[in-house]
Formats: structure tokens, C-alpha cells, sequence
């Protein structure tokens, strides 16, 4: 995929930055830029991989900018072709230049509102009396020393291998861990893939059985727990089946380490197998917690 058209599309996303698709007015408001037009006019015709390239890297693009908006926001696996196709379907039109671009456009962003509603049906609930430009909801990559801190990760020696779920793009935590000569590794859905990151989602990612001596989450996966099991549409059996995967992934003797604690689900733990240690955090309305697995 050509530079010059990777660019107009960054900017293309910059142009429409938190703009609200549940907002009365957003057709008006949802444009492709100039930029991208005369690019894609330019072009000419595309290569199948140079159009694979152009739909993968734009739908990426799209989930990241959806969930820097609301991180709690969720796509699985066939959400995500899904995605894929409406923008096979845009490119597609764009690049044929048969219909006009107004028209194009208005189509593919009541598409995107569609493909919205349809995989996080609470997004319509919570967005379509807002105004037209949205906040992000904070979700910071936090430092690495700060989330050992937090989950008390200091003076302790791990049980290896060790798993960040949630590790960030960055994976600092996994980088921090593994400069200290410890066998550690990240899955988060917006990682690029390495030696020892991994792009997956946390639902669907294949954890093991009994592979891993320490497990830990901050403000991760036990935080996206919290948040569906409170809303009524969440995906709170999901949840509850990954993190009893998470469990079962463990080594004998080995710990989840997590934050926010999940008291809904720990006082149903088999306490003939499981450990459970919690701790207040400073300043914060939850505590820390200590899973660790004491027999088979």
C-alpha cells in the first residue's frame, strides 16, 4: 500500500476524530477528506494485496479509534471480517467511481453506525443523546514500575513463565519484566506481534492448561469484567468463563495477579484450590487481588 494513501487516511481519521455516529446530524458532519478522494483517484486501479492491505490497515485504524473513544467497547473474531467487508464494500466503490462520493460516504457511515449498534448494542444507549464530537474515555498505558507497584509484583519472586494480559501496544510491563531476565510475554488487541507480544483478544486467546507460573492484569481484563457484568447486556458468562480459563492455565502454585478485585466471582472460587489474597490500593474505591492456584 502506497505511503501517500496510509498518510491521507491518517488524516482521514484525524478529520473525523471522536465524531459521534449515533449523533441526529452525523451525516453532515462524516466526510471523506479531499486528500483520500484525489489519492484513491490518482491510484488508479489496486492489487487484491494491495487491497487487502488498504481494508486491513484501515479496519485496525477503526477499532482503535473506536476504542480509544470508549474502551470498553469489544469486538470478536467475525466482528471484525465483518468490519472488513464494509470496507472491502467502500474501497471497492470508491476505486469503481461509479456513484458520487456524497453518496458513497453516507452509505458506508450508516454501515459503520449499523456495525456499531449491532456488536456493542449499549453504544446507541449511551451516545445517541450526545452532542456531536465525543470525550475518549481515559485509558492510559501506564508505566511499568507504576502497575508492579499496584500489583505488587515488587520484592517477589515470579513463578515463570509470566503472561501481561491486556499488556498494551507498548507491552512495557513485559519489557521491564523480561530486562530483569524473566520469562514474560503479552497478549493485547492492539499489540503488534513480536517474539513476545501478541495481538489477541483476551476472550478467545487459547491460554493453556497449567502453562503459566504467573499471570497478571492491570486495570485489564478484571476491569472489562466489572464493566459487563454490570451492564445488562454485557458479556458476563464470557467473562466468567475466561477468567476460570485464566485459573486453570495456572501451574500448581501458580498466581493470577489482577485489578480491580472481582468479589462477585472469588467467593465462588473452590477454596480447596485456590488461594485468595487481597490488598487496598491508595486512593482507589477497589483492592488488588492474589489468585493463587494450590492444587489441580
Amino acid at each position: 500500500m502506497a505511503d501517500g494513501l496510509k498518510n491521507d487516511i491518517d488524516r482521514q481519521f484525524a478529520l473525523n476524530q471522536n465524531q459521534n455516529l449515533f449523533y441526529e446530524h452525523s451525516g453532515k458532519l462524516l466526510r471523506f477528506s479531499d486528500a483520500v478522494i484525489e489519492s484513491i483517484k490518482s491510484a488508479g486501479k489496486i492489487s487484491p494485496d494491495d487491497l487487502d492491505s488498504l481494508v486491513n490497515y484501515t479496519a485496525d485504524k477503526t477499532l482503535q479509534e473506536l476504542c480509544r473513544v470508549n474502551q470498553y467497547y469489544s469486538f470478536h473474531k467475525n466482528d471484525i471480517i465483518s468490519l472488513k467487508m464494509i470496507y472491502f464494500d467502500l474501497y471497492r466503490n470508491l476505486f469503481k467511481g461509479k456513484n458520487p462520493v456524497e453518496v458513497i460516504s453516507h452509505d458506508h457511515f450508516e454501515k459503520l453506525r449499523s456495525f456499531l449498534e449491532k456488536t456493542n448494542p449499549f453504544s446507541k444507549k449511551l451516545y445517541q443523546d450526545k452532542e456531536a464530537v465525543l470525550e475518549s474515555v481515559a485509558c492510559f498505558e501506564y508505566s511499568a514500575i507504576l502497575q508492579s507497584e499496584i500489583l505488587h509484583l515488587h520484592g517477589i519472586k515470579l513463578l515463570e513463565p509470566i503472561l501481561d494480559i491486556g499488556c498494551g501496544k507498548e507491552g512495557r510491563l513485559v519489557k521491564y519484566l523480561r530486562e530483569k531476565g524473566l520469562d514474560t510475554y503479552g497478549i493485547d488487541r492492539f499489540s503488534d506481534d513480536s517474539a513476545f507480544t501478541i495481538k489477541a483478544d483476551w476472550l478467545a486467546y487459547e491460554y493453556g492448561n497449567e502453562k503459566w507460573g504467573t499471570i497478571v492484569s492491570h486495570l485489564g481484563f478484571s476491569n472489562h469484567f466489572v464493566h459487563n457484568h454490570l451492564r445488562e447486556d454485557g458479556d458476563y458468562i464470557g467473562y466468567a468463563a475466561g477468567y476460570m480459563r485464566i485459573l486453570q492455565s495456572l501451574k500448581n502454585s501458580g498466581c493470577f495477579y489482577y485489578a480491580p478485585d472481582l468479589p462477585f466471582i472469588e467467593t465462588y472460587l473452590d477454596k480447596n484450590r485456590f488461594g485468595i489474597i487481597k490488598y487496598d490500593i491508595k486512593n482507589m474505591p477497589f483492592k488488588k487481588t492474589i489468585i493463587t492456584k494450590t492444587r489441580s
